[in-house]
């Protein structure tokens, strides 16, 4: 499960990425996130705290109907556009980089080093 887990974390930050060298209003990123499309069985959202600190809360719904959560804390740094979030999860230490291609009081969207796109939207 464990391993499930962070592959989860590693997916959903591997989406996570404005134009050429635009600069982010930090204050934006300062919030509860989800992603903007729903997946069966699982729940993720990313607390993003002040003071480059970040939670990331991952329930997934087994087969026997039963809600397993895990939460992994990591830290982030947000240079221009460019979102950098190292987080540690059962021994393992991940480090993405990402652009952000858009940033709004309710949407956050964006871009891995693949060209994968992630969008997410604000925990009303």
């Amino acid at each position: 499960m464990r391993g499930a887990i962070v592959s989860l974390v590693v997916v959903g930050f591997a989406g996570f990425a404005c134009a050429a060298d635009e600069k982010i209003d930090a204050k934006k990123l300062i919030g509860k996130w989800e992603p903007a499309k729903e997946q069966k069985g699982l729940k993720m959202v990313l607390d993003i705290r002040e003071k480059g600190k970040l939670e990331l809360t991952v329930t997934v719904r087994d087969k026997t109907d039963k809600d397993k959560t895990d939460k992994v804390t990591g830290t982030y740094a947000l240079e221009g556009n460019k979102l950098t979030v190292e987080m540690s999860f059962g021994g393992n230490t991940k480090k993405e980089t990402m652009t952000v291609t858009k940033l709004t009081d309710t949407e956050f969207v964006t871009k891995d080093e693949k060209g994968n796109e992630e969008a997410m939207k604000k925990v009303k």
